[in-house]
């Protein structure tokens, strides 16, 4: 799979719908255990992108200090100029570079959470117990992760690169099919780990506004790799996109009030025991 090179102001157009899993996911994650006099919550947010929902985490636990990781240059920058600073309560958000592949805590964590990023880690599940081992006693590791690689959107992309005219450029570049586990899976390994767990999915039903919007919400997210492969043909990246187009407009009709996107994600809140 290509390492997408991603653009902050695309994946952000679409920011709400983006943030919503996130604050459904952080409305599960229980309060951390008071420390004192072990000084503040120590937090992590695994594939951070532009900041803007470890931001949240601030608001929620502001004595907390923050540090988001992403290994995205163009999202660190972006990050740092809106989010990074002194919190409202005295705390502290930093953002840092870091690969979820091989990042492991410095120090024990009160919270170790991940938004929409394991999806883009091949094997990282196997992460799991090095990050739990990182926990507090009490302490929570959470993530979501969109868990809808059969549904259009991502099956005609793969579709598309898999034709004669694609398949020599695209090949091997887009997200594998198996990058999600199944719900019962991530259950067993977190469980086992020694975790109170719960794992559940929810499908929202995004109603995009615009023309072409599940394309452009394409553009920031599933075809972050393809674009990358394109970027040095012009031409051969406006083809594809064209062509892609077409296949989202039969499989995503618009509507009078917007186009549905239906989208399937996948959550997880596992608290060591105390």
């Amino acid at each position: 799979m290509t390492t997408p090179t991603w653009d902050p102001a695309q994946y952000l157009r679409h920011a709400g719908h983006r943030a919503r899993p996130f604050t459904d996911l952080l409305a599960r994650v229980p309060g951390l255990p008071a420390r004192p006099p072990a000084g503040p919550p120590r937090i992590a947010d695994l594939g951070c992108g532009p900041g803007n929902v470890t931001a949240l985490l601030a608001e929620r636990w502001p004595t907390a200090r923050i540090t988001g990781y992403d290994h995205s240059p163009e999202m660190l920058d972006k990050a740092h100029v809106d989010h990074e600073g002194p919190t409202a309560g005295g705390g502290r958000l930093d953002f840092t570079v870091a690969d979820a592949r091989t990042w492991t805590p410095g120090e024990p964590h009160d919270l170790i959470i991940s938004n929409a990023t394991l999806h883009w880690v091949p094997g990282h599940a196997d992460r799991f117990p090095d990050w739990i081992a990182a926990l507090k006693p009490g302490g929570t590791f959470a993530f979501q992760v969109p868990d809808n690689l059969d549904a259009p959107l991502h099956a005609l992309m793969r579709d598309l690169a898999a034709t004669p005219r694609w398949h020599a450029r695209l090949d091997g570049v887009l997200r594998p099919t198996d990058s999600v586990r199944t719900p019962g899976d991530y259950l067993d390994r977190l469980a086992r780990l020694g975790c109170a767990t719960d794992v559940w999915q929810t499908t929202y039903q995004h109603v995009l506004q615009g023309a072409d919007p599940v394309l452009d919400w394409a553009k920031g997210t599933g075809l972050r790799p393809a674009l990358t492969a394109l970027a040095d043909d012009p031409e051969a990246r406006d083809a594809f996109l064209t062509e892609y187009r077409d296949l989202l407009r039969e499989a995503y009709p618009s509507a009078p009030y917007g186009t549905v996107l239906p989208f399937r994600r996948l959550f997880a809140v596992a608290v060591k025991e105390a």
